[in-house]
């Protein structure tokens, strides 16, 4: 179907069980009852310790702008599922939720609130999808980026996936997520021009073929670019005439001009056999300064390879892996109802479950996140009741929420609240960061753990416990929900 994607309609994007939902909510006049769910997620990607939160501002401004039009309220009435006071509602829909969040590129780990929703039950459920959709991608990305990031340690990062995106929003947002997360530019122009992203890039082997030989490929591009002459010398046989005709072309074109070249790229073969020989061939022809960039299906376990081999590498260009995130390409994010409210009173909601890690913890919450003073590294997070009051001039003692007799007591510590009212009553009253600030303020988060919670192999886990509070309420929910149950069973 033909579309003018100008006037595609996001807000309508969304599971159909949260219509059907809203519809019986309606139905059993709950439609205005005051919800709160929290958003979490269980496992990190590629057995890491922790994740990285991205897609705040995406998320908020596909909040500020959710309406719903004629077209999508006649598709609705099509449906012949809803009733006319639902479809009126959708037709005057105006947001009015409280969010709460952890800032964009904050460090996150499994099982902690890092969003909540407070609203109207219609409302706080249709928003369910759209949320989850944008943070677990762009989370993803920005965890998978940072990985490789550190992998590289040090040495420039270009993302290259668009091609191998899974669609145009995951192209354009996975570049922006990257970026975020520490990698330094990308290709995708529209990525650039949207987000004041630097843009990187040079040839394709097209270029090369373009021509009746290399050198003839390489002149004429040393010629339209002499001040970012990068040239790529795979297409045919990289030490036997790719190198040397780049040097003879740095020597006949660039060097009379007095203009150094920056550089060859590598796409093809064993990156470090050829770039160590490659090396040898640049610095002998006295172009030291001549920087090495490869890419090829790098993530990375391979840069990591790479450079144990002491390869010569000065840049790597990423793309399909870094993009889809291949080696875990599902973030596992979820939108659960933890409370309502009852008569200005808060009810706490918690889901069972044989499976231990889908056991909800109910009951409005705060983050908090505990450094050592001296040294500024994080060393646990602390999930609490949202009323609890915690007195930062005595120590505080956390336990495992499993192990109970594992306790750990910090004396010396700075207590930091981890969550920040971004809407209240559908306004949005948090400032929002630029994206070079929210990059900086990753580069700090990342800073703020200890090297062994860096690991790519076996990373030491990073605590995050209940309150005392907390986990009591968690502990009864779950023994009086039980003991419900059982009797429903026998009746």
């Amino acid at each position: 179907m033909n579309r003018d994607f100008n006037e595609f309609n996001i807000s309508i994007l969304s599971d159909f069980y949260e219509y059907t939902m809203a519809q019986g909510y309606f139905n059993e006049n709950l439609d205005n009852k005051i919800t709160y769910f929290d958003i979490f997620y269980r496992e990190n990607p590629d057995g890491a310790s922790y994740a990285i939160f991205s897609g705040l501002e995406h998320l908020t401004q596909i909040l500020n702008s959710m309406r719903f039009n004629d077209e999508d309220i006649e598709y609705f009435k099509s449906l012949n599922t809803f009733d006319d006071k639902f479809l009126n509602f959708l037709k005057n829909f105006k947001f009015e939720c409280d969010i709460w969040s952890v800032p964009e590129g904050s460090v996150i780990f499994p099982y902690e609130p890092i969003m909540t929703v407070r609203g109207p039950a219609v409302q706080a459920q249709l928003i369910e999808t759209i949320a989850l959709l944008i943070i677990n991608h762009e989370s993803l990305i920005a965890t998978k980026s940072n990985r490789i990031k550190r992998a590289a340690k040090g040495r420039a990062v270009m993302e290259f996936g668009a091609r191998r995106a899974q669609g145009i929003d995951a192209s354009v947002y996975g570049a922006k997520a990257s970026y975020i997360a520490g990698i330094d530019g990308t290709s995708n122009v529209l990525t650039g021009k949207l987000f004041n992203i630097p843009v990187l890039g040079t040839m394709a082997h097209s270029w090369v073929q373009m021509f009746d030989t290399e050198l003839e490929a390489f002149k004429a591009f040393a010629k339209s670019f002499p001040n970012n002459c990068v040239l790529l010398v795979d297409t045919y046989n990289t030490l036997q005439s790719g190198i040397p005709n780049a040097i003879k072309t740095f020597d006949e074109i660039l060097k009379p001009m007095g203009i150094r070249p920056k550089g060859i790229r590598l796409d093809s073969g064993d990156l470090a056999y050829l770039s160590k020989q490659a090396r040898k061939m640049l610095d002998n022809a006295g172009y030291e300064d001549a920087q090495i960039v490869v890419s090829n299906s790098l993530d990375e376990y391979t840069i990591r390879d790479l450079l144990h081999q002491e390869a010569k590498i000065d840049s790597f260009g990423i793309g399909e892996r870094l993009i889809t995130s291949k080696t875990h390409p599902v973030f596992g994010g979820v939108y659960k109802l933890v409370a309502i409210e009852e008569n200005g009173k808060i009810i706490p909601k918690i889901k069972v479950s044989e499976n231990v890690d889908k056991i909800t913890t109910p009951g409005v919450k705060n983050l908090y996140r505990i450094y050592d003073r001296k040294t500024k590294k994080a060393e646990a997070d602390l999930i609490t009741l949202f009323d609890e009051k915690i007195d930062e001039n005595k120590p505080i003692s956390i336990f495992h929420p499993i192990y109970t007799w594992k306790t750990t007591t910090y004396e010396d510590y700075i207590l930091r609240p981890m969550l920040k009212q971004i809407f209240k009553n559908g306004e949005l009253i948090y400032k929002l960061p630029d994206i070079k600030e929210i990059r900086e303020y990753c580069a700090s988060e990342i800073e703020s753990l200890w090297d062994e919670f860096k690991r790519f192999d076996n990373p030491h886990i990073y605590k995050v416990d209940l309150s005392k509070d907390l986990w009591e309420l968690k502990n009864n929910l779950l023994k009086e929900t039980i003991q419900i149950s059982k009797k429903q069973k026998t009746e």
